[in-house]
């Protein structure tokens, strides 16, 4: 069975990963921890292609083969009743390469030792990848907890929007903006919704922010094609003037994925502000 980070099961979602482990592991009970991906053309994993198949209780055999999704295998927890959680990586490491999971939708991605990070996320970059994360060698598996002993660092780009409203704050940032609505000019200059970020802003930030747009306030959307309702449903429109700098994972979709404020840009004009990838 699949079992989704929050504990959800998403077996029927991805039947064909399942008939996989079911075909490499036979009878053996097995815990094992990874992630679902969709590799576009290219080869590299596609967030967007694994959308589609997000949340498909039943995917048709035609969804199945336009958006095909492998199961990349990290660790290994339990094997037939025995945990393998306290055992330090390297011996995990070479317990799940006994398991001989070859299969062409089961992948054990290499590690790599004496590397060092930087050479390692030069790599990750060439191949367009999120990024890299560096395990302590000796470390035990911490089911549910950050541990110092596994450092993520993801990739990241950068791009300018267009500030064109917020979403109040609640909790802590009451009184503040909650999240600033952004856009950005395609190629007929046309302002297009691009996300909202949340992330990155401080507290004295939020509430500046809030001024600043209500200043600028307008009664109507300044985007030709509305947003999603649940942008606008709270929505504080605002005159599209100021332009901001957004550090982001990947644009897809049409929407900016894990954005994070990095501040206003006075060296900028709104018209100069372009989706990311146009130039």
């Amino acid at each position: 069975m699949l079992w989704s980070r929050n504990g959800n099961n998403i077996s029927a979602s991805f039947p064909e990963i399942v008939d996989a482990l079911r075909s490499v592991l036979e009878h053996r009970e097995t815990v094992l921890d990874g992630e679902i991906v969709a590799l576009g053309p290219d080869g590299v994993p596609s967030f967007s292609l694994l959308q589609r198949r997000m949340h498909v209780l039943r995917p048709t055999a035609q969804l199945r083969n336009e958006a095909v999704t492998s199961y990349y295998v990290f660790d290994v927890l339990d094997i037939d009743g025995t945990s393998t959680s306290d055992l330090p990586y390297l011996e995990r490491r070479e317990a799940l390469a006994n398991l001989s999971l070859e299969h062409p939708r089961i992948k054990v991605p290499p590690h790599w030792l004496n590397v060092d990070g930087p050479t390692m996320l030069e790599v990750a970059r060439k191949h367009h990848l999120e990024g890299i994360v560096a395990k302590n060698i000796s470390s035990i598996y911490q089911s549910g907890k950050r541990s110092r002993d596994w450092i993520k660092t993801p990739l990241r780009a950068n791009c300018e929007a267009v500030v064109c409203g917020f979403l109040p704050g609640s909790g802590g940032a009451a009184g503040g903006v909650g999240s600033l609505i952004l856009g950005a000019h395609d190629d007929s200059r046309v302002l297009r919704y691009i996300g909202n970020v949340g992330t990155g802003l401080t507290d004295r930030q939020r509430r500046e922010l809030r001024d600043k747009l209500v200043e600028l306030h307008q009664p109507i959307s300044p985007f030709t094609i509305e947003p999603p309702r649940a942008v606008t449903r709270n929505a504080s429109w605002s005159r599209p003037i100021l332009v901001c700098d957004v550090e982001y994972r990947e644009y897809t979709g049409g929407s900016l994925r894990h954005p994070s404020f990095r501040g206003l840009r006075n060296d900028k004009t709104a018209d100069e502000v372009n989706v990311p990838g146009r130039h």
